[in-house]
């Protein structure tokens, strides 16, 4: 049985959605999708491929065919880690950049579109690792719904809308993007009927040959062509070579469970320390949505990005390991630096050495899938292979330019990357045990979503959807503090005499995420199945049955 309080105090127009079969996505149709996997007999990974692929053709500013991914999935008994995010293609070094950019203030310039900030898409080899350990149904059924989306079209969503506007001006130019996301010259209106032909041709293809076409087929040839002929330096090779890892998840105790996250490259590590600092004091004892907690909070986060910023890299790069970041004799040493009344600078410490969207679902034999999949920047590089729907993301601006930095641009290694799924867990009886799936799209305010709303539910027992309507701050990376309009004006102000700069954000779509979140209700009586919620800063939907 769960301890939360039922009750929402925060305006909003959802409620929490309970059923023994969920998907939790930031699109409706992306969520009917993978519910049609699910009624159809497939398990929860079936769904999230689905899904994933649905909302490549309904959101194609957050994702798209040449996007990178990450997942956990709870497979009954145990968590597994995929890590679908791309390589640098094997040409790029700071070098290459020099030569080809020039310099700014003693590094390489760094491209933020087009063909040079194209990592190897990951996204769909993503697909096809989690297809091949826990799929069910055939890869052509998971394809079905995405395809008939972009065959038959679709009426733009209004959040989807308003940004795909917004991304118009700076994008209008690149190699194939109006061609494809301009069909009438322009941005589509709300509820304008828009379809992918040339999306749905690739889709087909995928569910026809196999998503391995994607990188060593005719699709291959098609992206690497199109590299070439713009004077990208992604190659057949780099797409050939490319595979998504498994991976172990990295997880932090707190208040009797345990939090899961993807290991570097990802940012997840930073929710995990915040989350390892916090344990040091006792939150609960603080009324939930004052500036004793909202101040304790934004300083352990504040602590967290100053070590990843520092750190974080391909794991292959760093200098430290995660297990050293998160030692909890140096979190308690961390812990130690907040001041209580006061907003602090921090450096960095030393460890001891030694545009994205965000899906949950969950079925009723017990599996449980976080899912994230992202184009980085609001259509990723801008580049578009014709005919194909194929946009590509943008993550090469994740690598370093300095030498020295452990991140710094490598053929064949993989950037700092934001996109982070999480996971929850209980130990009961000495065996882990699936309790939520959940994510918070977003940026740099993923693990901050992460961190927000595990406190709301584990200090103060806040129901999912609760949890996911609170007001949110955002740590940025000079450390002022974006905040929701919706917080509490005395709180802001409080904050702003603790030291803190802050700022009042209009626009929630990216500065304040979007999260989806799936609760199971009861270990002990699966047939209760789960709680979920979906956030309102988004067009999304938590659907079951």
């Amino acid at each position: 049985m769960t301890g939360f309080n039922w009750q929402n105090p925060y305006p909003t127009p959802r409620l929490p959605v309970f059923a023994r079969n969920i998907v939790s996505t930031s699109h409706p149709l992306a969520a009917q999708a993978g519910l049609r996997m699910l009624w159809k007999g497939g398990n929860a990974v079936d769904a999230a491929i689905a899904a994933a692929a649905a909302i490549t053709v309904v959101e194609p500013v957050s994702c798209g065919l040449g996007g990178d991914a990450f997942a956990l999935v709870w497979d009954g008994k145990k968590l597994h880690g995929l890590n679908a995010s791309g390589v640098a293609p094997a040409a790029w070094s700071v070098d290459y950049f020099k030569r080809k950019y020039g310099e700014e203030n003693g590094l390489a310039r760094q491209p933020t579109r087009g063909w040079d900030a194209v990592t190897v898409p990951g996204v769909i080899a993503g697909w096809e690792a989690l297809h091949q350990k826990f799929g069910t149904l055939p890869f052509a059924d998971l394809m079905e719904p995405a395809i008939e989306i972009a065959e038959r079209g679709h009426a733009v969503a209004s959040i989807v809308a308003h940004k795909w506007a917004a991304a118009v001006p700076e994008l209008k130019d690149l190699p194939g993007f109006a061609q494809t996301f301009m069909p009438r010259g322009r941005a589509p209106e709300v509820s304008e009927l828009v379809r992918f032909p040339g999306h749905a041709k690739t889709l087909r293809k995928l569910a026809e040959q196999g998503p391995r076409a994607y990188y060593e087929g005719e699709i291959a040839e098609q992206i690497a062509a199109f590299s070439r002929e713009c004077g990208g330096a992604l190659t057949i090779d780099d797409l050939r070579s490319y595979r998504a890892d498994w991976v172990e998840p990295i997880g932090k105790d707190y208040r009797g469970y345990t939090v899961h996250e993807i290991p570097p490259n990802g940012q997840g590590i930073a929710a995990l320390i915040a989350l390892g600092i916090l344990e040091k004091f006792d939150v609960k004892e603080l009324a939930v949505d004052t500036v004793e907690s909202q101040h304790l909070q934004i300083e352990a986060m504040k602590l967290a990005f100053a070590d990843v910023y520092r750190y974080v890299a391909d794991p292959r790069s760093m200098e430290v390991t995660p297990a050293q970041m998160l030692d909890d004799a140096y979190l308690t040493s961390r812990a130690r630096l907040i001041d209580h009344k006061r907003a602090t600078q921090f450096a960095f410490g030393m460890p001891k050495a030694g545009g994205t969207i965000y899906m949950s679902v969950a079925d009723e034999r017990g599996m449980m899938v976080s899912f994230i999949q992202s184009n980085y920047m609001g259509f990723g590089s801008g580049i578009v292979v014709p005919e194909s729907g194929i946009a590509m993301q943008n993550r090469g601006c994740g690598f370093s330019m300095d030498p020295k930095s452990p991140n710094v641009v490598e053929g064949g290694k993989r950037p700092f990357h934001t996109i982070i799924p999480s996971f929850l867990t209980q130990r009961v009886n000495g065996q882990q045990e699936a309790v939520m799936s959940f994510g918070v799209m977003g940026g740099d305010m993923q693990p901050q979503g992460h961190l927000q709303s595990i406190v709301r539910m584990l200090d103060y027992g806040q129901q999912p959807q609760a949890a996911c309507d609170a007001p949110r701050w955002k740590v940025n990376r000079d450390f002022t503090i974006d905040i929701e309009s919706t917080l509490d004006p005395s709180t802001a102000e409080a904050l702003q005499k603790h030291g803190h700069t802050i700022k009042s954000v209009d626009d929630p779509y990216m500065d304040f995420g979007s999260g989806q979140y799936i609760w199971k209700l009861d270990r002990d009586d699966p047939e209760r199945g789960y709680v979920a919620a979906s956030d309102t800063r988004r067009d999304g939907l938590a659907a079951g049955f």
